[in-house]
Parts: C-alpha cells; sequence; structure tokens
C-alpha cells in the first residue's frame, strides 16, 4: 500500500505488533520467572532444544535477555502477551539476518499452561508479517523436528512450505530424529493464502 500522508504510516505502526490474539512487547524482568519456567519443563524442551537438561537460572536468563537485545538490524526478540489482558504467553525472535540474503530464523515459544488456545499460530503469523514488513527480510525459516506433528501443521497453516530434511539431526530417546527445514518467502507470504491483511 502507498501511504499518502501521515495517517497511513500510523494505522501501520498501529498493526504492526499486534495480531488478533496477541502482541509484542519488550522483556520486562517480570517476564524471566516464566520464561525460564517454560524453558525448563522437559516434556516441552524436547520438542525445542537439542539436548534436554536443566540449565541454571541465571544461563536461561541471559538466553532470553540475549533474543530480546534486539540492537542489531538483523534480529528481534518480543515477550508475546495475550491482546486482551496483557497476561505473558511466550517469547519469539528472528535471528541471523544479514545482507545481502536477507533471511533469518524463527523461534518461538510459547508457555505449556497457554499452549492449544491460538497463541502461537497469531504469534508465528504476526513475527513473519513483522520480518517482511518491517525488517526487510526476504526468507524467514524455521526448523522443527519431525516428531513435532503439531509445529508443523501450525507453520503449513500459515503458509511455511517444508523444503527439506536435515537427516539424524537430533538425538532423543536412544536414537537420531530428522529436523524439517520450512520456510516462508516475502513474496509468497503476500500473494498466498496466508497473506498479511492490507493496512486500511
Amino acid at each position: 500500500m502507498t501511504w499518502t500522508g501521515a495517517a497511513d504510516a500510523q494505522r501501520y505502526g498501529h498493526t504492526l505488533l499486534e495480531g488478533e490474539r496477541v502482541r509484542f512487547r519488550a522483556l520486562d524482568d517480570a517476564d524471566l520467572p516464566d520464561l525460564v519456567r517454560w524453558w525448563r519443563e522437559p516434556e516441552w524442551a524436547v520438542l525445542q532444544q537439542l539436548i534436554v537438561r536443566p540449565r541454571p537460572e541465571e544461563t536461561v536468563v541471559d538466553v532470553f535477555r540475549g533474543w530480546s537485545r534486539s540492537e542489531d538490524s538483523g534480529e528481534v526478540g518480543f515477550s508475546v502477551v495475550d491482546r486482551t489482558s496483557g497476561e505473558l504467553v511466550g517469547h519469539v525472535t528472528l535471528f541471523g539476518a544479514t545482507l545481502p540474503v536477507r533471511a533469518a530464523t524463527l523461534a518461538v515459544m510459547i508457555g505449556s499452561e497457554h499452549v492449544g488456545r491460538g497463541y502461537g499460530t497469531d504469534a508465528v503469523r504476526l513475527l513473519t508479517a513483522y520480518g517482511f514488513r518491517e525488517m526487510g527480510l526476504n526468507r524467514i525459516e524455521i526448523r522443527v523436528h519431525t516428531f513435532n506433528d503439531r509445529a508443523r501443521a501450525v507453520y503449513g497453516k500459515l503458509g511455511y512450505q517444508e523444503e527439506g530434511v536435515r537427516r539424524d539431526a537430533t538425538f532423543h530417546d536412544g536414537r537420531f530424529h530428522d529436523e524439517v527445514i520450512m520456510s516462508a518467502l516475502a513474496r509468497e507470504w503476500t500473494s498466498g493464502s496466508a497473506a498479511v491483511p492490507p493496512s486500511s
């Protein structure tokens, strides 16, 4: 959409960090206890982490602070909150984007008690739109264990396509598991079924 004045720019800014169910905001220190707790839950860690192991609280806090620093133009991290109540429900980040390729990796964590309520879907949709519309990315990639069928279904519903498999990329429960690489491209995102709604 071509902006014809400040009002158009403000409408865009108003919707940039707000989805249907979630809103993005900067990390607050008050978020850290929940984020640490969610990161350490083994039944959820096995879906996202290469090795399930307890880590000291300070280490996990440093990870989330690093992801949320948003100092480089090629990375951004947000706390995810319920749009209505403001309750913390998770965290998202885009990292690794550099010129000239303009490609980033997306990571999302929704707290265990908030899974299955649409927060993850909305957060991935909103962060993908942010990456394409505000960061100027061309490609956003997600890596997901093949056994994480729920996550793969969500990403697929949003327009991410499975483009390859990293064979035997992770090790859990005494055996190796494959990891699927899924991606969305800016040109597909704006013209596909998961298109970003135009600002109005």
